[in-house]
């Protein structure tokens, strides 16, 4: 399974002018009883070989409860760069691979707001959460660290000069948002944010 080319077009160049912006595909595959195993050796490949092509931000996979449903999410920096991925020849001798053991059942195609990288493992997850859950789970993030950051360092940083002050809120703040409060409420509250596709 992880012998296919790959890499036809990773050479496009970095500084190419993006056309549009951020783009995230959900595809849903439909899974053979007892082809479990082999479709997750297809999908470590298919995923190494999408990382290579210029513009992929990042491949998830989401496994139904059902135990037969697998969900790819597929970021492109743009729509241009997604759609060379999706019509490579590299692409579909993957698919062709995968024949008799899982089918495409459906996709989904979104452009993104920017807060979607705090929500990128949307559990079964087809649509977007709407932007007022995500403003709010990431107040919910923020705040416990505002209140501490507030309390324990804001005093002891009095007599700092005003732009060392400011920037101490981010430096402490957003790392931890970004790697480690936001991917947990994401988790947690997944059905609450997310619309689950139909079993």
């Amino acid at each position: 399974m992880t012998g296919a080319s790959c890499g036809t077009r990773a050479g496009m160049s970095t500084t190419e002018t993006r056309r549009g912006e951020p783009v995230t595909t959900v595809f849903t595959w439909e899974v053979r009883p007892g082809q479990e195993k082999q479709f997750e050796e297809w999908t470590r490949g298919i995923t190494r070989c999408a990382r290579r092509f210029s513009g992929n931000e990042g491949v998830s996979w989401l496994h139904a409860e059902d135990g037969h449903r697998y969900h790819a999410v597929l970021r492109f920096s743009d729509p241009h760069r997604l759609g060379a991925w999706l019509d490579s020849t590299e692409r579909a001798e993957w698919h062709a691979r995968i024949d008799g053991i899982a089918t495409e059942v459906s996709s989904e195609r979104q452009s993104t707001t920017g807060m979607e990288t705090w929500f990128s493992l949307p559990g079964t997850t087809v649509q977007a959460p709407p932007r007022w859950k995500m403003v709010l789970t990431t107040f919910l993030g923020a705040y416990p660290f505002t209140f501490l950051i507030q309390w324990l360092a804001t005093p002891h940083t009095t007599g700092w000069p005003l732009p060392l002050r400011a920037a101490l809120f981010p430096i402490v703040l957003l790392p931890m948002l970004t790697y480690v409060v936001m991917p947990l409420l994401s988790r947690a509250l997944r059905r609450w944010l997310y619309r689950l596709p139909d079993d």
